[in-house]
């Protein structure tokens, strides 16, 4: 998911500006705005695809984080150190 991405934004972006140039060269402003719009739409929800993909790598990553400091927590509890005391 990365250099390609850009490409496809940056793809986007220019048949966009071509399209818009295009529609108002021929005086048809209302719809080049609208393929300005429709353009920054499918960017953007392109993006938010990502920032959801990356919240949920970051979510997995601190409960892999919390189940590792879950099994800490139960090795070093206070109720086993009697257990510990005996042992040595």
């Amino acid at each position: 998911m990365g250099v390609e991405i850009i490409f496809k934004i940056a793809a986007i972006g220019i048949l966009t500006a071509v399209i818009n140039q295009i529609l108002k060269k021929y005086d048809k402003d209302e719809v080049a705005t609208l393929v300005s719009i429709a353009g920054l739409v499918i960017v953007l929800i392109m993006v938010i695809d990502m920032i959801a993909s990356f919240f949920d790598t970051i979510k997995s990553i601190f409960q892999l984080y919390s189940f590792v400091t879950f099994k800490l927590k139960s090795i070093t509890d206070l109720s086993a150190v009697p257990i510990w005391i005996f042992l040595k």
